[in-house]
């Protein structure tokens, strides 16, 4: 009797790692519900959480604060797909991105196009922190903020390197944020949380 066994262009493994394009192709044929969250990391089709309340309101309030003192000098992407690589388009809560007068309707944002990343967790920070961030990092992606909305702290990630954010740095109430490539524009951690 003869077994299923999946073919992939690399034999080697009983796993097929799909590609940004395949990706598309299959939410476009309409495999996948509308309302499923979906990512693909590592060529893999990732479920992502439900949006609980206070995740909601954390990413609604920050998104509110960016838009609000960073006008039109970026674009806040909110909840959309970036393209890292040509396995991995990840969805995070927020991307400032540098400013495209197209709003980016000809691709999907790049690692050269991105100025800061933010993560919003509760159930999903040991994900963010161990899975997400890495990638980021190797993906050149100069910051990264993740808010545990558990703890209601950020964890800021600067100095990208192929292993990981060299720097960490975490901020709790009282203290103020800034990204690294607006430096004069500073967040109070009240206007974020």
């Amino acid at each position: 009797m003869m077994t299923a066994q999946l073919i992939t262009p690399n034999s080697t493994s009983n796993v097929h790692k799909f590609t940004v394009q395949q990706y598309e192709l299959i939410v476009e044929a309409g495999i996948f519900a509308e309302s499923d969250r979906l990512e693909l990391i590592n060529g893999e089709i990732r479920v992502m959480s439900p949006i609980v309340r206070k995740h909601a309101v954390c990413v609604a309030k920050a998104t509110k604060n960016f838009e609000r003192k960073l006008g039109d000098r970026t674009i806040i992407w909110t909840q959309n797909p970036i393209l890292l690589s040509n396995y991995l388009q990840p969805q995070p809560d927020l991307a400032i991105l540098k400013w495209r007068d197209d709003f980016y309707a000809e691709a999907l944002p790049t690692p050269d196009d991105i100025l800061l990343i933010i993560e919003v967790a509760d159930s999903t920070i040991a994900y963010d922190r161990d899975v997400k961030s890495p990638l980021y990092a190797a993906n050149r992606i100069p910051e990264m903020w993740l808010f545990d909305v558990n703890k209601k702290v950020v964890e800021g990630y600067s100095q990208p390197s192929a292993s990981g954010y060299k720097r960490m740095q975490r901020y709790e109430q009282n203290d103020t944020l800034a990204m690294i490539a607006l430096p004069n524009i500073v967040f109070s951690w009240e206007e974020i949380f």
